[in-house]
């Protein structure tokens, strides 16, 4: 029988309550169990003083050479220490309050012990210690995630039942030739090696297999319902051409630039089709997405339908709304706000304007998917920030029309080969140009020393009629971190300022009312100074801030830091960020390096991989990407893309259909419904 099948308590000794507790980690099945990997790892082979790195985690066998002595602190703090011979060099040990070992450790004794390497001082800080030797390889123990009901030791006991069990029914999907290419494991070597590894190389191994297998998977379903939605999802054919823009562009203050007029033309292509739009718009901050959107819900409303814009906060939309009624209402184009401020008679009125059709533009928040929110005629949908809305979400305001096409927009950059491996379902446009008039936007790093001269630069640049923003990581003080917060940011300004310069303070804890005032008053100028955590992070659009002030930079990622230095210099002026911040790590000191080199998006994405691998791009959660078990979508992006190279080969030849090898890949794509075993071009 298939492991996927088999419950998990036919595995010897977990009985009817533990497997009710293996629920409870999503563990149903004995594939679950096998399947249910560490999430790291103990090594304690053993090591010599010249092999390991400073602050490294070690394990060394030594003979004590010196009697154990305490030294007592505070009311029940206690230090225990002593020297031992470790292959020739003398070593210190300590321990923190263990003291009880002290009668335990006898002078010319061995004992192996277990803690963090100082490499400057050849010290230990221990927090294992073993009398007696252990073997020098063979010691890496896995360590699992554990529940109040189900410890570490336990799983790996009846991983290791299930193991002896069911190894010679582990089935292995992958063609021999994959394997030989890559030089990968087979499926039961990989299985047993993440769980009982005999050394750390070997669970390397293990999981750059399994990685592989799981991003393949992965970019066979994209391939394949890509290829699916367009041959099967047919939507409604729209009539739209370039030709009717010419009104929409003629009064725009601004003409497109080169990238804009090619995601329009790509849009406009798709809308035209008999397939559904499935497509992903990315553009820097400031790259001008807005006005590409705009184009095309023109040319849909003068084809005969309805265009949505769900933008992820009021603010958003109220400020899309605010922008589309400037460029359509002149044009006789109606658009209408539906956020969840909008109650009572004003909501039903507007409902029923939806539903009639005498509203042909509608930009709200996710009260847009409530159940009483009727089209007309719905044919075009488009989703701002579209990794900050949950899949279902998406789906529900799709529903609302006859298979609408689709527009995601994010300005979260993501390098391309990434953006195409990951949203291989998906076309993707790139907008990688500023509009033209917008200049380059100067980036500062300067220490906390320098504040003051800081606030004269703000003080220049208010008394010029600009404005700026300061940005704190916090809201309150806290006691964990080291950081300035916002409250307190924004007395000491104000007080520093005396009324020559208004200053305003924004917050998560604010109302949606409270936030949309603090907005307004800033957008109208009324605030010169507005003093906010990350809430302004996404969209918010002043052309008159030139200044953005980052404080305490270095608790901010490379692309949090990014959207932040975006909404300064959406105007004609020059405009200035300054990062203020003393990065105690080398990675948080290139952070700020990288800042100020570079203001280009994409750029500074692939430089985040390159930095930390992981970041702020995706969450399965919020993009819709499954829940990998070992396989992360950045830290393993070069295999991501070999992986969807492969599976365009696999699924462009007919392996699939006539080679034994793909039969298990063919197989799974059965199951899942995505593939009817016809070749798919």
């Amino acid at each position: 029988m298939n492991l996927s099948q088999l419950r998990v308590d036919t595995v010897k000794g977990i009985g009817e309550e533990s497997a009710k507790a293996l629920g409870g980690l999503g563990i149903y099945t004995v594939q679950d169990l096998l399947e249910f990997f560490p999430f790291r790892y103990e090594d304690y082979s053993l090591k010599s003083p010249g092999d390991v790195a400073h602050e490294d985690r070690v394990t060394m066998i030594g003979t004590i050479q010196s009697e154990p002595s305490v030294r007592y602190f505070g009311k029940k703090k206690n230090r225990l220490s002593f020297r031992m011979v470790v292959d020739g060099v003398l070593v210190q040990v300590i321990f923190f309050n263990r003291a009880f070992l002290k009668t335990k450790i006898q002078l010319g004794s061995t004992v192996t012990v277990t803690g963090k390497w100082d490499a400057h001082r050849l010290t230990i800080t221990g927090s294992e210690l073993k009398f007696g030797e252990i073997e020098r390889q063979g010691n890496v123990e896995p360590v699992y995630h554990a529940t109040s009901t189900i410890s570490s030791k336990q799983l790996q006991r009846w991983i290791k039942v299930a193991l002896e069990m069911y190894e010679h029914q582990i089935v292995e999907p992958l063609p021999a030739t994959i394997r030989e290419r890559y030089k990968l494991l087979n499926k039961t070597e990989t299985i047993r090696h993440l769980h009982n590894p005999l050394h750390p190389e070997l669970v390397k191994q293990a999981r750059r297999r399994y990685v592989y297998e799981e991003l393949l998977y992965f970019q066979l379903r994209m391939r394949v319902f890509k290829q699916q939605h367009r041959e099967l999802q047919t939507g409604r054919q729209l009539i739209v051409s370039r030709d009717q823009l010419d009104p929409f562009f003629a009064q725009l203050p601004f003409s497109l630039t080169g990238a804009q007029n090619q995601a329009v033309d790509d849009i406009l292509a798709d809308i035209s089709s008999p397939y559904r739009m499935n497509r992903l718009l990315q553009g820097d901050v400031g790259s001008g997405k807005t006005a590409v959107a705009a184009a095309c819900m023109y040319a849909v409303v003068k084809a005969g339908a309805q265009s949505a814009l769900m933008a992820p906060t009021e603010i958003l939309a109220e400020q899309h709304a605010k922008s589309l009624a400037d460029w359509f209402e002149p044009l006789g184009l109606s658009v209408a706000l539906l956020a969840g401020s909008v109650k009572g008679k004003k909501r039903t009125v507007l409902l029923e304007k939806i539903a009639t059709g005498e509203i042909d533009i509608v930009v709200g928040t996710h009260a847009l998917i409530q159940e009483d929110v009727f089209f007309h005629n719905l044919g075009f949908v488009i989703t701002d920030e579209q990794h900050r809305f949950g899949v279902e979400q998406r789906r529900v305001l799709r529903s609302k029309g006859e298979s609408p096409d689709v527009l995601f927009m994010t300005a979260t950059p993501i390098p391309r080969t990434l953006a195409i491996s990951v949203f291989g379902d998906m076309d993707v446009s790139v907008l990688n140009e500023l509009p033209a008039g917008r200049k380059p936007i100067e980036t500062y790093w300067v220490t906390h020393d320098l504040f003051e001269r800081v606030l004269g630069f703000i003080e220049k640049e208010v008394m010029a009629g600009h404005q700026a923003y300061v940005i704190s990581p916090l809201i309150e003080e806290s006691e964990k971190l080291d950081v300035q917060n916002a409250i307190d940011l924004y007395t000491m300004l104000a007080n520093h300022y005396q009324g020559n310069i208004q200053v305003g303070l924004m917050h998560g804890r604010l109302s949606a009312a409270e936030k949309e005032d603090v907005m307004s008053a800033f957008a109208k100028n009324d605030t010169q100074l507005l003093v906010s955590t990350t809430v302004v992070e996404v969209g918010v659009n002043v052309p008159n801030a030139t200044v953005m002030v980052i404080y305490d930079a270095d608790r901010f990622g490379l692309a949090q830091l990014h959207q932040l230095r975006g909404r300064v210099g959406r105007g004609d002026a020059q405009s200035t960020c300054i990062l203020v911040a003393k990065p105690k790590s080398e990675v948080g000191k290139e952070r700020m390096r990288i800042m100020t080199e570079t203001t280009d998006g994409f750029v500074l994405s692939e430089r985040d991989l390159e930095l930390r691998g992981p970041g702020d791009f995706f969450g399965s959660k919020q993009s819709g990407l499954p829940d990998f078990k070992l396989a992360d979508v950045v830290h393993d992006y070069r295999t991501l893309e070999t992986a969807r190279q492969d599976a365009d080969v696999i699924i462009s030849s007919n392996v699939l259909e006539h080679d034994e090898e793909y039969a298990h890949l063919a197989r799974y794509l059965k199951e899942i419904g995505a593939y009817e075993g016809e070749k798919i071009d």
